[in-house]
């Protein structure tokens, strides 16, 4: 039986795509390559957290109905322009993001997450991770707010009890191998189901498969040397299918393909991420404390911006450093600021009353320069400069060959604590081409009839960082025009 759209891909992206064909009327078809307990793609191991415009509290409890007078009351919610969007956007990708996608992204956002919340998902304040209590006051930071009920798992949950309702086919265990082709543009997909070939026919296809971080020759191919060593933190199913598949019909390489999303993450994790446990590899409250590489020095600067803006790219500062790890090192008078997965299990901790007893256990670290770098760096705090993590406060060393520029609060009060991390890659930037209705495009920048594309396999969005929360925006934003233009296509080709 043909379908009028086919999807590709079952995470965030794909089932956006797949909502918003069916809601044009449109039969639609979702080929899910993992089984259906490991369903959902990477969205199934983020935090939920969605970066939208919005103008204060009032556009909060619009997508938060629950939100109550008294927590209102005792908020700051702050406000997020298009114009903040569009500035942190071009910062953190050092402008190099397409304009024309950026504005896509950007003015889009705000529609999307309550086109989503339609859909059945709901969502909440981001208190504890976006927001710290202070002088009995929440104030939001990094322009970030809200997230799905129940993470990443919870918002796909959402998606595919939508996805039943509205009559959306799904097959799992199918793994798209060719797309097909014909005197129309794309035709279909071919695609191996519980190891069996079998052709499925539609007026178009919408590829929604991610990147190439769970494959570790592409990885090395095209992010270099090393990369064949990092942790993979999301689903090991996004090994770059949808990439081969698009380019072998002629997609244009677009975005910067040696570029990726990569944190501080546990650095004994196991080598693919776990549903179950997706919060337990996370150690992002680096800003509180220093990190140090196994001789002993500190190589980044912890306080450069809020998390949000930082974390992603220094999973990579991390892997080129000896042996590819460091520790991040912290003292009593932080310790209540650390996210909760500090305290999960799993995590490589080591604690002592002394900083000599702490690096005795830090058994892979220079001992005396250790010491060193944290005499010096104790020494170069402005201690006359209050300390606020709710805003970039500029606490700050001065004459470091790596000064903190915020947040720098002295290694003084004992029990001290370590925590041992490596690199965690959670997708790659390099993907193919598309334009504003979410069109593949060829190597001449013209539409590939019939194929459209969402989620991690569009290139040009994210350059050597990314804003934290944006990721999950972009899938859904991109995956919903890509699966109204779908639907939209197929009903003129009739």
């Amino acid at each position: 039986m043909a379908h009028d759209v086919i999807v590709i891909g079952g995470g965030g992206a794909g089932m956006s795509a797949a909502h918003s064909a069916r809601e044009q009327g449109a039969s639609v078809l979702v080929l899910e390559r993992a089984p259906a307990d490991r369903r959902g793609g990477n969205t199934a191991f983020a935090s939920g957290t969605f970066r939208m415009v919005h103008h204060g509290a009032p556009d909060i409890k619009a997508v938060v109905p629950d939100l109550t007078d008294d927590e209102i009351a005792r908020t700051d919610f702050g406000q997020y322009s298009a114009g903040d969007y569009f500035d942190d956007l071009g910062r953190i990708t050092q402008y190099a993001i397409d304009p024309d996608l950026a504005e896509v992204l950007v003015h889009n956002s705000a529609d999307t997450v309550r086109w989503l919340q339609q859909r059945g998902v709901r969502f909440l304040p981001n208190y504890g991770r976006q927001a710290y209590k202070i002088d009995g006051r929440f104030k939001f930071f990094g322009g970030s707010v809200i997230y799905a009920n129940g993470g990443g798992e919870g918002l796909m949950d959402a998606h595919f009890k939508a996805a039943e309702r509205s009559g959306i086919e799904i097959r799992y265990n199918a793994r798209g191998t060719d797309l097909l082709q014909g005197e129309h543009g794309i035709e279909g997909v071919r695609a191996l189901v519980d190891g069996k070939t079998h052709e499925f026919r539609a007026r178009a296809v919408v590829l929604a498969s991610g990147g190439f971080e769970a494959n570790r020759e592409w990885r090395t191919r095209y992010l270099g040397p090393g990369w064949d060593m990092a942790k993979v933190r999301g689903t090991r199913y996004n090994t770059g299918d949808g990439l081969r598949m698009a380019l072998e019909v002629g997609a244009q390489p677009f975005g910067q393909w040696s570029g990726c999303h990569s944190c501080a993450w546990e650095r004994n994790a196991s080598d693919f991420g776990s549903v179950d446990t997706r919060h337990n590899g996370f150690r992002h409250s680096y800003p509180f404390g220093i990190v140090v590489n196994s001789h002993g020095n500190r190589f980044l600067d912890e306080g450069a911006d809020f998390r949000n803006f930082t974390y992603a790219k220094y999973g990579r500062v991390i892997l080129q450093q000896p042996g590819g790890y460091a520790w991040q090192v912290f003292d009593a008078q932080v310790k209540h600021l650390l996210r909760d997965e500090y305290g999960m299990g799993g995590a490589t901790r080591v604690q002592a009353d002394t900083l000599e007893g702490l690096v005795a256990k830090m058994q892979d670290v220079d001992a005396g320069q250790f010491e060193r770098t944290v005499a010096a760096y104790n020494a170069a705090i402005a201690r006359d400069v209050p300390f606020n993590p709710n805003a970039k406060d500029g606490r700050r060393t001065r004459g470091l060959e790596v000064d903190k520029t915020n947040w720098a609060s002295a290694l003084e009060v004992p029990p001290f604590e370590a925590y041992s991390v490596g690199c965690g890659i959670t997708f790659t930037f390099g993907g193919v081409k598309i334009d504003t209705t979410a069109r593949v495009l060829d190597i001449d920048d013209q539409p590939l009839t019939g194929l459209y594309a969402a989620g991690e396999m569009v290139g040009g969005i994210f350059y050597f960082n990314y804003p934290g929360a944006s990721g999950l925006m972009s899938s859904a934003v991109f995956g919903r025009i890509a699966g109204r233009e779908a639907s939209n296509f197929s009903r003129r080709s009739s």
